[in-house]
């Protein structure tokens, strides 16, 4: 028996208590995990929603691309329009519940089956105001439910086969990276997006960086065990691509999780 097998069990027994699902994947390796067990598992066979806009990377649009012409997966893609919302585009440090907001609605106009998410229980220890809209709208947690955490997520998915994918980095929307009350633009979420796949060819596919907008200009976050020869080819890399596309380089730093976020930048209103 691995280490595995009993969150499978519980996870079997969350997912067949739902329904119908119509599961929202984002392209990181919790989602993928749970529309590829669901896929597998249950007897009526979910609906796949993936939202694409600005904010989504290119290559998490094309990891559940892959993964539904590998699984057999009845995909649904969709826009949810969170550029439509000026709330969101003013990015208030709580950006995500605009987002989130307008992509379960979406998916609820879209289906009228349950929406489950791929949240696990550390998503729970931090600030998410997207929960709080998952909360409004009946949003399903298979993975909270059945007590499931991240390095389990990653667990059951060497154990079905997902190779790679299993050790995926953490990747949030690009959104994520521009620094709180700087307005959200499509352009800067492109170069983003670019600099940040530049950057990965370059020094390190499995790398956990970050290319950040602030309002000194454009920082590279690399992790705390890059060398210091390789922080310096980064900061000249990334200086001379920021340099041609006319942005202000503001150096490299080490890797923080969502250190864009300010929080009180804006005032969150009281749900």
């Amino acid at each position: 028996m691995t280490a595995a097998l009993p969150a499978e069990r519980a996870l079997r027994a969350v997912l067949s208590s739902y329904g119908p699902l119509a599961i929202a994947v984002s392209g990181g390796i919790d989602s993928l995990l749970l529309g590829t067990l669901a896929h597998r598992w249950l007897a009526e066979t979910p609906v796949i929603c993936h939202a694409v806009s600005p904010a989504v990377p290119a290559a998490a649009t094309q990891r559940v691309r892959a993964m539904a012409a590998s699984e057999g997966w009845a995909l649904e893609v969709l826009s949810a329009g969170e550029f439509d919302d000026a709330r969101y585009r003013a990015n208030p440090y709580d950006r995500c519940y605009y987002c989130k907001s307008r992509l379960y609605a979406a998916l609820r106009t879209l289906t009228g089956r349950t929406v489950a998410s791929g949240t696990n229980r550390d998503d729970l220890g931090d600030y998410r105001p997207g929960l709080i809209a998952a909360r409004e709208q009946g949003v399903a947690h298979p993975f909270v439910e059945a007590g499931i955490d991240k390095q389990t997520i990653r667990a059951l998915a060497r154990a079905a086969g997902l190779g790679e994918l299993a050790e995926l980095p953490a990747q949030p929307c690009l959104s994520s990276r521009v620094e709180t009350g700087i307005a959200i633009e499509a352009a800067d979420l492109a170069f983003v997006d670019a600099l940040e796949e530049r950057l990965r060819r370059r020094f390190g596919a499995e790398l956990t960086l970050r290319v950040r907008i602030r309002a000194a200009g454009v920082v590279v976050e690399v992790p705390p065990a890059m060398g210091a020869a390789t922080r310096r080819a980064v900061a000249a890399h990334a200086g001379e691509v920021c340099l041609a596309e006319g942005r202000v380089p503001a150096g490299v730093e080490t890797y923080r999780m969502g250190s864009a976020f300010v929080a009180g930048r804006r005032s969150c209103p009281a749900r």
